[in-house]
């Protein structure tokens, strides 16, 4: 039975569309509808309910011999205050996961996964922990909420003094509106944002603080639509798409992040060698008419030469694109291709990533 968030009686009253995801009851969209939902983030501020994903905590004496093995990403030099992008791989180089990782202290850190993957990535780290390592899974004692787009800065400055002025930094003791909470410089949206961690019980009041802040801005809710087309129109990749047990970093264009200079981390054996895949993430701009969603195939010059993984009609661009895995001599920008669509072939062209970014 899925579980509902904090905010979840707000959003029915407010005209959520609500549908299960990742265990959990959500708003797919309101009734300004997707369209509006994304372009209000691209120019003024949109709040979106994230209290369905993981909070996971790693303390104690072992904490940073246990980050160092079980993420890719190198956290020797990572300052108190700072956030870091990584992967979490298997024995064969696969991603078990993404997630960002916030250094609380010396000894004290806040990994934030997926929640569809939250008993798989519990089960995989308790079971490769460090000596002197303590791990808690606090997902159940949190809500969170982002506010994401050019005004959103302006909104929380209203009320909070507490905000972290770089991209991947945070504010452990924050504070808004009253509200203690976890205050970063984050988002899933390719816009200037926040991500705001805090109790439960205080969750509805602290989106109410900052939806009313932002009324003046325009903000509107946005449900995991919008949160998905923002995502794919910033190219950044979603776990179960362009991610999974059997996908490296390296072939989902994730290299960024994984640092192979690093004494070891789980996987490094077998991803060494592999730093330039036969397959890779690339865009995909549709050129014909249709839309190309996930799993189609992608052909050039008459042969299969990958699958996509994401794609749809991106408002703000106003353009169909989609992201692929394909084979390595066809990624570079320019190279016209077909996806195969329910039997009909669409053409299209590569392209770099990302589609859009922020002025």
């Amino acid at each position: 039975m899925e579980k509902k968030t904090p905010l979840y009686n707000w959003h029915e009253s407010h005209g959520g569309k609500l549908v299960p995801f990742a265990g959990f009851i959500l708003p797919i969209q309101y009734e300004s509808g997707l369209i509006t939902e994304h372009c209000t983030v691209r120019e003024k501020a949109g709040l979106f309910d994230v209290s369905h994903m993981s909070e996971l905590f790693i303390s104690g004496k072992g904490a940073f011999n246990s980050i160092q093995q079980l993420f890719t990403n190198d956290f020797t030099n990572m300052a108190v205050g700072r956030v870091r992008y990584t992967p979490m791989c298997n024995d064969q180089g696969g991603i078990v996961d993404d997630m960002v990782v916030y250094k609380m202290s010396e000894e004290r850190f806040l990994v934030v996964a997926n929640a569809a993957n939250r008993d798989k990535d519990v089960a995989w780290i308790k079971g490769h922990l460090a000596a002197d390592t303590v791990f808690e899974d606090l997902s159940d004692s949190y809500g969170q909420i982002a506010i994401q787009g050019p005004a959103s800065t302006s909104i929380l400055s209203s009320v909070s003094a507490t905000i972290p002025e770089k991209y991947y930094s945070f504010i452990e003791d924050g504070k808004a509106a009253g509200i203690n909470c976890i205050v970063s410089q984050t988002g899933y949206t390719g816009e200037t944002g926040y991500e705001l961690y805090c109790k439960n019980a205080d969750t509805e009041a602290l989106w109410k603080a900052l939806f009313d802040a932002g009324k003046s801005a325009g903000i509107v809710p946005c449900g995991l639509g919008a949160r998905d087309t923002l995502r794919l129109e910033a190219s950044m990749p979603l776990y179960g798409h362009e991610m999974n047990d059997s996908i490296t970093p390296f072939e989902a264009a994730i290299s960024f992040a994984v640092k192979m200079g690093k004494d070891n981390f789980i996987g490094k054996s077998a991803l060494t060698g592999k730093e330039k895949p036969s397959k890779i993430r690339t865009g995909l701009k549709v050129t014909g008419r249709g839309i190309v969603r996930e799993e189609c195939p992608v052909f050039a010059e008459g042969k299969k030469i990958g699958v996509s993984t994401s794609g749809t009609f991106l408002p703000w661009l106003k353009q169909a694109m989609a992201m692929a895995l394909v084979s390595a001599e066809y990624s570079g920008p320019g190279i016209k291709v077909e996806a195969e669509v329910r039997g009909k072939m669409i053409e299209a062209e590569t392209c770099a990533l990302p589609f859009y970014k922020k002025a």
